[in-house]
Formats: C-alpha cells, sequence, structure tokens
C-alpha cells in the first residue's frame, strides 16, 4: 500500500530519518511507535505532502485517498452532521449538483453514482460514528463553535472516519476521548476496511488493533507482524540473540588477535599471521539492540498510614452555584485502595475528584474525611497552569525554602530533572517533561491519598510502564481517571463508574466494561439501554463474585512476595559482606554465623516461594472457575 524508499530527512543537526526504508502491506493496521521526540508526526507530515524529505520517496497507488486529522480544531457555524457529511467530498459535490442539474442524463448519472457510494446510508453512518464519540442526537445538530476545542477534536476525527480514506493516518487518536470513546474506536478500527496508520501510546490500543507495528529508533523504520505484545516478545528475543552473537564475535576476535600476537614475528608463522589479520578486518560488528534509559517516577508513600476509612461518605451531593451535578454518594475510600474512575466526559468525574479533594465542598449529606488527610492532586490541563519563565528548580525550590541548593537540586533529580536541565524553562520541556514535573509536585509531601486525572497523556510506552511501576509502590491510596486500560488494568484494585447523575461501584473488569459500553452505545431507545445494562448485568455478576472470593487471596499473595523480596535483600546483604575475604581473617565467628543466617535465609525463601507458588496456583483457579 504505501512504500517508503530510503527517506532520510534532518532537522537542526540532528538526523531523524537516515535511509528509513518499510513496505506498509495493503489493509494492514499498523501501529507506529517510538520513543517521543523520535520523529513520528514528522513522517505523517511527510507521508501528507507537508514536509519533503532530504532524499528519498514515498509511493501510494493512484488515486489513494489519504485521510488525517488536522492539527487545529475545526470551527464554524455549521452543525456537526453537516461538517462531517462535507468530509465525504464526492457525495457532497454530487448532491450540491443534483439540486441544480436541469440535463436529464446528467441527472441520471449521479443519482446513479449516489446510488454506487451508498449516499443514502450517509446521514445514518455519520450520525452512528459522532454518537460512538460522543455526541448524542441533540448535540449533532448543534454549530462546531458551540464545542470546545477538544469537543471539536472529536468532530474531525469523526470527519475523517466519514471519509473512509484509502489510508487512514491517525495521531494519538486517544488524546480527545475518553475511555468510553476510545473503546468504540477500538471496535471501528477493528473492523476499517482499508489501511490504517496509527501512532499511540496506548498499548492496549495497539494490542487490541494493530496487526503489525512499525518500529521507528535510531532514525531508522523495522516492519514486524503482529501487535504490540508480539512485537516488544520478538524484540526481546532479538536482542539476546544478538547479544550472543555479539559474545561469540568478541571471543573469536580475542583468539584470533592471540594468534596474531604470538606469531606475528616468528617466519614459518607469518603467513597464518596475516590470514588471521584479514580474517579480523572481515569481521562485521554484531550491533546489538540497546534500549534507551527510561527515567522512573517517584511518588512517595506517606510515613505515617492513617486509620481506613480516610474518606467516609453517606448520601452527599455537591454541584456548582447550587445546582447538583452529583448525588446520592454513600462511599468509603480505605487507606490501600487502588480505584479506577469510569465513566463518559461530562458525566461528572473530575466534580467527584474535587470533592474528595476538598476542592469542592458538599451540598448536602454527610462526608468526613481523616483529620490529617493529605491529598495529593494531578490534571494534565494543570500543565497549562505552570509559569513557562520558571524552571524544575524554581518550582522544587518554592516547596523548600529552608533546603540548602544540593538537597533541592537532588530533589530535581528524583523528579527526572538532573543536572543543568534543572535550569531549563518550563517553556522548552516537552509534553512528557511537564507532566512528570507536574506529578512530582502533586505527591511532593508523601499524600496519603493520590489522585491522578489522564497521567499517561503525552508519556510513550515506556515511560507509562514506569508510571505504572510507580503507582504499584506507592502505599497510599489512588484514584485514577484515564482512557488508559492498560494503566487501568495493570493498577485499579476498585472501578467506580460515575453515571445517571451518581457515583457507584462496577461489579466486573475492564472487559465488562467495554462490553457494557458497547451494548449500551448499540441501544437505539430506553428499553434497548435497559436490556443491555441488564445483559452487561448478568454478565458481569460470576466476574465479580469471584473478585470477592479472590481479595483475601491476592492479599496473601502480596505478603508473600513481600516476605520473598525481604529474604531475598537480606541474603544479598550477606553476601555482600561474605564477599570480603578479610572478615573470615578478622572476625571468624562472625563469618560463621552470617553463612549460618543465610542457609536459614534460603531454607525461608524456598519455603515462602512454595508458599507463593500455592496462592497463585490457587488464585488461577479461582479465576478459571
Amino acid at each position: 500500500m504505501l512504500h517508503i524508499n530510503d527517506v532520510t530527512l534532518r532537522l537542526g543537526p540532528r538526523i531523524l530519518f537516515d535511509k528509513a526504508t518499510a513496505a506498509l502491506p495493503e489493509r494492514a493496521r499498523i501501529g507506529l511507535v517510538g520513543r517521543n521526540g523520535a520523529g513520528k508526526t514528522t513522517l505523517f507530515r511527510m507521508i501528507a505532502g507537508e514536509i519533503a524529505p532530504e532524499s528519498g520517496a514515498f509511493s501510494l497507488p493512484r488515486r489513494a485517498r489519504i485521510g488525517r486529522v488536522e492539527q487545529e480544531a475545526p470551527g464554524g457555524p455549521g452543525t456537526l452532521i453537516d461538517f462531517v457529511l462535507a468530509a465525504d467530498l464526492e457525495r457532497a459535490r454530487l448532491v450540491a449538483e443534483s439540486e441544480t442539474a436541469t440535463d436529464p442524463t446528467r441527472i441520471a448519472e449521479i443519482h446513479t453514482r449516489l446510488v454506487d457510494i451508498d449516499a443514502h446510508a450517509a446521514p445514518a453512518r455519520a450520525a452512528a460514528i459522532l454518537s460512538g464519540l460522543g455526541f448524542d442526537e441533540a448535540a449533532q445538530n448543534r454549530s462546531l463553535s458551540e464545542f470546545s476545542g477538544g469537543w471539536r477534536m472529536r468532530v474531525a476525527l469523526a470527519a475523517v472516519l466519514f471519509s473512509s480514506p484509502d489510508l487512514l493516518l491517525l495521531d494519538e487518536p486517544t488524546n480527545y476521548l475518553d475511555l468510553e470513546g476510545t473503546l468504540w474506536l477500538v471496535d471501528y478500527l477493528q473492523r476499517y476496511p482499508a489501511t490504517i496508520l496509527v501512532i499511540s501510546h496506548d498499548r492496549d490500543l495497539l494490542d487490541a488493533v494493530a496487526d503489525h507495528i512499525l518500529h521507528l529508533d535510531r532514525a531508522k523504520l523495522t516492519l514486524w507482524r503482529g501487535n504490540y505484545t508480539s512485537f516488544e516478545r520478538q524484540r526481546r528475543e532479538q536482542q539476546a540473540i544478538l547479544a550472543k552473537q555479539a559474545r561469540k564475535q568478541e571471543e573469536q576476535r580475542k583468539h584470533l588477535q592471540s594468534f596474531v600476537d604470538r606469531f606475528r614475528a616468528k617466519a614459518t608463522k607469518a603467513s597464518q599471521a596475516q590470514s588471521r589479520l584479514k580474517m579480523l578486518a572481515r569481521l562485521e560488528p554484531v550491533s546489538a539492540i540497546v534500549d534507551g534509559e527510561v527515567l522512573p517516577f517517584h511518588l512517595p508513600s506517606p510515613q505515617k498510614p492513617l486509620s481506613p476509612p480516610i474518606v467516609t461518605m453517606e448520601d452527599v451531593s455537591t454541584g456548582y452555584d447550587g445546582t447538583p451535578v452529583l448525588a446520592r454518594l454513600s462511599l468509603n475510600i480505605s487507606d490501600d485502595d487502588r480505584i479506577g474512575l469510569l465513566g463518559a466526559n461530562g458525566n461528572g468525574k473530575s466534580t467527584f475528584a474535587k470533592l474528595v479533594s476538598g476542592r469542592l465542598q458538599a451540598m448536602g449529606g454527610s462526608l468526613r474525611r481523616s483529620s490529617k488527610l493529605e491529598v495529593g492532586f494531578f490534571a494534565q490541563h494543570q500543565v497549562d497552569d505552570l509559569d513557562e519563565n520558571a524552571t524544575p528548580y524554581q518550582c522544587v525550590a518554592a516547596l523548600m525554602r529552608e533546603s540548602p541548593e544540593a538537597k533541592i537540586r537532588a530533589k530535581c533529580a528524583q523528579f527526572g530533572f538532573p543536572n543543568v536541565k534543572a535550569d531549563t524553562s518550563i517553556a522548552q520541556l516537552s509534553g512528557g517533561e511537564k507532566a512528570r514535573l507536574l506529578m512530582g509536585l502533586a505527591c511532593f509531601s508523601g499524600p496519603h491519598l493520590l489522585i491522578l486525572d489522564e497521567p499517561t497523556n503525552h508519556l510513550d510506552i515506556d515511560s507509562r510502564a514506569a508510571l505504572i511501576e510507580a503507582i504499584n509502590d506507592y502505599r497510599g491510596a489512588i484514584i485514577l481517571v484515564s482512557h488508559d486500560r492498560y494503566l487501568l488494568d495493570a493498577c485499579a484494585d476498585r472501578l467506580w463508574l460515575v453515571d445517571g447523575g451518581t457515583v457507584k461501584s462496577f461489579d466486573g473488569d475492564m472487559d465488562d466494561y467495554k462490553r457494557f459500553v458497547l451494548d449500551r452505545a448499540g441501544a437505539g431507545n430506553g428499553k434497548a439501554r435497559e436490556r443491555a445494562e441488564a445483559r452487561s448485568e448478568r454478565a458481569v455478576s460470576a466476574v465479580a463474585s469471584s473478585r470477592r472470593e479472590a481479595a483475601p487471596l491476592k492479599k496473601r499473595i502480596a505478603a508473600a512476595e513481600e516476605k520473598m523480596a525481604k529474604f531475598q535483600d537480606l541474603m544479598r546483604r550477606i553476601d555482600a559482606a561474605l564477599a570480603d575475604p578479610a572478615v573470615f581473617q578478622k572476625d571468624p565467628v562472625k563469618a560463621k554465623q552470617l553463612s549460618s543466617q543465610r542457609g536459614d535465609l534460603e531454607k525461608a525463601l524456598v519455603a515462602a516461594e512454595e508458599d507463593w507458588l500455592a496462592l497463585t496456583s490457587e488464585a488461577e483457579a479461582a479465576q478459571a472457575g
């Protein structure tokens, strides 16, 4: 479908593409991945013809249509449905011509072509796409100018999907969507009948949609067959093979060099030594695949945990200017909860987060917080509130007024801004770096409750993995608002649904929620919606029961894992002490005690591992049942 042939492009002194080559199959669904700043969006711009490469070329079939969401949000007085319908240029042209044509032959040709392209079904198809992206019938007939930029970008996405191009280019499409819109988009792309090239850091989308991965790394393009999980596995396997080949080649190189060094001066062996030198020269170095360093996230845990529950609500209502947005809230939050907050944009997720954090007061009912509760709040829109003339050092110093410069810079490095990076103006930081800074500031004091609202926007896949690790290491309570299913699957133990003006527990997992959303989106009226919800509730009842039964097992598994980690850490310390030969001479009694302790720890570790294996087997059996 698309051939990329020896493309080279520089951006200042930096080379983004160095004779990059790839052939994308027709009707393939390809995920384009690479580190932030690698040049993925630049590649899209070259494919679309906005910028030209220094050398090389792109080739597409003749008359192939490319569809891409523009960077600027659309506007104007026209309605949403009209804007989307206008995206099919041929249909729009034929409809306009049919209203003015007078020649009977031409009128017949127009109507024949309209039938051929299924034009009569276009309004229903456009309405279905807009509905899937969160616009009800009333919203579809409102003007574009009435909506915010984020919602208008959804309309632009709807228009591109409606135009059904032969090559669909999508650059981080889920950045504009909530989880419900993302689930609908994944379902739509799985059935899309043409070629898709999508830039995404959402690995759940890449796993569900992509059948190929195009990897941009060190200015080269490599096409891998399979989804993102398959790509990761294949790349790890290739890394291991190349590392083994490199070691083997180094051993061969040392052997040849040793022969040359020994016999170069001997006349009888000179020709053989020269032969070995030629063999050395012909040895092509094996290029190992080296992953770039990923800076970890540090989310400091609270120094003193609070007694649960840390937040209690009984029939609470809240809203703005005397108008309730949420009501009938009867919920508890414990000190170690991991809560994923679900619900479509506009249903009140942000309102609920503000209520829990104390930024919004209850209008009715009873809301009790622990007296010493500290809440950290991260929201993606706060990135825009950062002073772009300030530096990370100045932001951290404002929270450490009495501390010496060395401690402030150490804290900056912990946030991911070492050395001169700490003195870079915020205006020059990438979106991911701004998010990293804001997250560090939000949880600076080790809060008991951390609220993260869309924390993965602007983070690449490796940085998202580092964030997941940090969240799982954090010892306080967390509320997650995210359209990233992988993040929610990896971190959330409980799911709460914001819907119908209230918040309630959703008894199921993310797969159940996906079915719930798609069933409800497909329900055309109130009765059909009730049937969809009933089917969803029946589908999740068995899962909910198994989740309740598995909860004690999960705690026992976590305790066993903690015990194993403790034993392993103690053994490492003892091994480090025994590695010094002097310990046996200076204090043989202590050395003997350490050796004995290590033996006891090894036995205890084996017992803990057996216990862990038995518990995990029991949990897997319960899940399968």
